[in-house]
């Protein structure tokens, strides 16, 4: 169905900034560029965990894109070069602005999500614009420091459009996705299966940066829009494993043993699919971490917070210079 605007929208429903204390989240201390300043000890799951995550792979469906939304791709009804166009500048804006993995994966999910059900105006702009609205959607969820709706409109975006043409949109996206944005991703399962084969925490710092790393080498391929974020967790944490000396290699069977709900072939499809399309993943896990802040936590809450003090990303934040074009009103 097209998007259509609902009537009542009220002025209230434009801010949805939280007002905790940044400080109060999370203990770590993040520098600039997005470097852990130490090694955060290992995460400890509660013992009702295994039934939990075991819940999120039920629900998991819930926050994903219609069943046959990868075979409208396959089937160009969809356009998987706009699509791969809007991912990438996505991830572009998160590393400008150093935003955490999970508000990427976010705004990818509910652009997705939005198209599978929804027709936007056949235009060149309105990808764009749902892009634009989708990403300021995770950035509220997910971080706490964020730039202001024109100055997100970084890396080399087509067209700058109006805040309140960007608040109507995202209000249309509200509206598709049922106001759900706590989606289930792969940044779920990711800590969790990794406690599962090194409970002492040897690699799970390291682990965790490369299965994150691939899980966005990912996000553009429409081939993994069929698997769930479940095998793309798993199968990310197994291929990581295959890039750490002294750490035994897992197989998809002994993967589908960390929790109720995952199956051997679902892992073994997704680890094909990985290996054929991610051919470049760093064996460098200083780099690594310094460019990647990671969800820890079972719930996605407990993180490392971006921190007010960063002079990388305040300068970033408050030089950002866009010009406004008239209004895109035609939704």
């Amino acid at each position: 169905m097209p998007l259509t605007l609902p009537d009542h929208t009220a002025a209230a429903c434009c801010d949805l900034l939280c007002s905790e204390d940044a400080s109060q989240l999370a203990e770590g201390t993040l520098c600039e560029g997005g470097a852990v300043a130490a090694a955060s000890p290992p995460v400890e799951f509660p013992d009702d965990s295994d039934e939990s995550i075991a819940g999120f792979i039920e629900c998991a469906a819930d926050y994903s894109p219609g069943r046959d939304y990868p075979d409208r791709f396959r089937s160009n009804s969809l356009d998987s070069a706009a699509r791969e166009e809007a991912v990438a500048w996505i991830l572009r804006v998160q590393a400008y602005y150093c935003f955490r993995p999970l508000t990427a994966y976010l705004a990818v999910n509910y652009m997705d999500r939005v198209l599978s059900s929804h027709r936007l105006p056949q235009n060149e702009w309105a990808l764009q614009l749902l892009s634009v609205a989708c990403l300021s959607l995770a950035a509220k969820m997910d971080e706490t420091i964020l730039p202001s709706l024109l100055d997100l409109q970084v890396e080399r975006a087509k067209f700058i459009f109006e805040p309140r043409t960007i608040i109507r949109m995202e209000l249309l996206v509200l509206t598709a996705l049922n106001w759900r944005l706590r989606s289930v991703t792969p940044f779920t399962f990711i800590s969790f299966f990794v406690h599962k084969i090194d409970s002492v925490g040897k690699y799970a710092q390291y682990l965790v940066a490369l299965a994150t790393e691939i899980t966005l080498a990912t996000m553009k391929d429409v081939r993994f829009l069929s698997h769930c974020p479940s095998s793309l967790a798993a199968a990310a944490i197994i291929r990581s494993t295959d890039e750490i000396v002294g750490l035994d290699s897992i197989n998809p069977e002994a993967a589908a043993s960390w929790c109720a709900g995952l199956t051997e072939e679902g892992i073994a499809n997704c680890y094909r699919s990985m290996e054929n399309v991610i051919t470049n993943i760093s064996k460098r896990p200083s780099m690594i971490l310094s460019n990647l802040r990671v969800a820890t936590s079972i719930d996605m809450g407990q993180r490392i917070p971006s921190s007010s003090s960063s002079p990388n990303k305040r300068r970033k934040l408050n030089n950002n210079c866009s010009s406004v074009d008239s209004g895109k009103e035609g939704l």
